[in-house]
């Protein structure tokens, strides 16, 4: 089964890719399947970008498309950046200075209201012809910010989400451990039970 996976983001297509290791899925990146499409991600959920993107490229490539929008949301900045994760501060903005500003944001707070967790939404939009439905599966990775960045494992705000029952920032957490306790591998394991129904 052939799956265009609709992110730019080499790090998501390589988690993915591993998560999906066993199952008889070929993902493809928008790189990979020569598509360079600006999407405009003008939702107000995760949930709701997730499935422009993914319907914005199946519209392109008439194929099956996985799409996943993800973010942080920390509870002393009101849920932000929520939905404006990659965003936040502007696109090109490192996230060793999105994740400076975020702990800077929350110097002085004790761990009970540092509160945070991951959110992801994906995606997952079939070819027209079948009629179905996009279908959208959620996780949620609850933990808190931590007080210093730590660790080289993950990516994006990673290093400062600190995940209480490992003692461990989520960047400090081996990718096969953070693959079972993630948002974005509670919603993938959602769409697979859906993707083994066509298989």
């Amino acid at each position: 089964m052939k799956l265009i996976m609709a992110t730019t983001n080499k790090d998501k297509v390589r988690e993915i890719r591993e998560m999906l290791t066993g199952f008889d899925i070929d993902i493809v990146s928008l790189a990979e399947a020569g598509i360079n499409a600006k999407i405009d991600e003008n939702g107000t959920t995760f949930e709701e970008n997730a499935a422009i993107k993914a319907e914005t490229i199946r519209d392109l490539t008439n194929q099956m498309v996985i799409a996943d929008d993800s973010g942080l949301m920390v509870d002393a900045m009101d849920g932000g950046p929520g939905v404006y994760s990659a965003r936040f501060m502007g696109e090109d903005t490192g996230y060793d200075v999105k994740c400076g500003a975020i702990l800077k944001n929350l110097e002085g707070l004790e761990d009970e209201k540092r509160g945070a967790r991951f959110v992801c939404a994906m995606a997952l939009a079939y070819p027209k012809e079948t009629g179905k439905e996009t279908k959208v599966f959620k996780g949620i990775f609850e933990g808190r910010i931590a007080y210093e960045p730590k660790g080289e494992n993950g990516f994006g705000y990673d290093p400062i989400f600190f995940v209480p029952e490992k003692n461990q920032t989520s960047a400090e957490i081996s990718p096969e451990e953070k693959n079972e306790m993630s948002h974005r591998g509670k919603a993938l394991r959602l769409a697979v039970e859906e993707l083994k129904t066509l298989m």
